[in-house]
């Protein structure tokens, strides 16, 4: 099966509304390009050079989502062109993206990366922090940054009911601080090639899928 079937395969089972994140990190350009004359249009990296050099070389269109874990030093690096920053997960991270963001007279969109897994090693806002964070009023000097809504990855196991545990509670948390930043906070981030039709049940309204779309990584 070649990935435009695979993209069609998934596309068939996705709710309306939902949308769909290829995760191409660690993919060749060519494989992207691929998924991109299939009709997919939102790809997720994980790296900023990575993102970077790809964005230089790929159609113009594609809606570029920062996926993994970023450093602070890299945000210049993706600022004048990414979509999405999906892993906002400190408030040193989230200053930066402000302050890059202006540099461009951009707006970008983030999702809050909050920890609800059962792997300390697991990056994302504590919940109480993040409370807190929200409740300082940070946001609201912030004029270059839209919050989206909120992200995370499940407790890696094969056990079902811990995974339904984690979307529970961040599905929760979405609900609870979607009143706090109105109707632009509409994206619930969970789901990934294992257990993205365990995530639809729980409101998933962003799935984020790479081996199922793009085989093994190549590199």
């Amino acid at each position: 099966m070649n990935i435009a079937e695979r993209l069609h395969r998934i596309w068939a089972t996705l709710p309306e509304g939902v949308q769909l994140v290829a995760v191409s990190k660690f993919h060749p350009v060519e494989r992207i390009q691929e998924a991109y004359d299939a009709g997919q249009r939102i790809f997720g990296e994980s790296r900023p050079q990575e993102m970077a050099a790809k964005a230089a070389v790929l159609p113009k269109d594609i809606e570029w989502s920062m996926i993994g874990h970023l450093q602070t030093n890299k945000v210049k690096m993706i600022a004048p062109f990414v979509s999405m920053i999906a892993s906002a997960d400190s408030d040193r991270l989230i200053a930066e993206v402000e302050k890059q963001a202006a540099k461009y007279d951009r707006v970008i969109d983030i999702l809050l990366e909050v920890h609800v897994a059962e792997e300390e090693t697991k990056s994302g806002w504590d919940i109480t922090e993040l409370r807190s964070y929200i409740d300082s009023g940070a946001f609201e000097a912030m004029p270059h940054i839209r919050v989206r809504g909120v992200m995370t990855i499940a407790t890696n196991t094969n056990d079902e009911a811990i995974i339904r545990r984690d979307f529970d509670k961040i599905r929760s948390i979405f609900n609870e601080l979607k009143p706090r930043f109105g109707e632009a906070f509409d994206t619930l981030s969970i789901g990934m090639s294992d257990d993205y039709p365990i995530a639809l049940e729980y409101g998933s309204t962003m799935v984020r899928i790479g081996t199922a779309i793009f085989g093994a990584r190549e590199y």
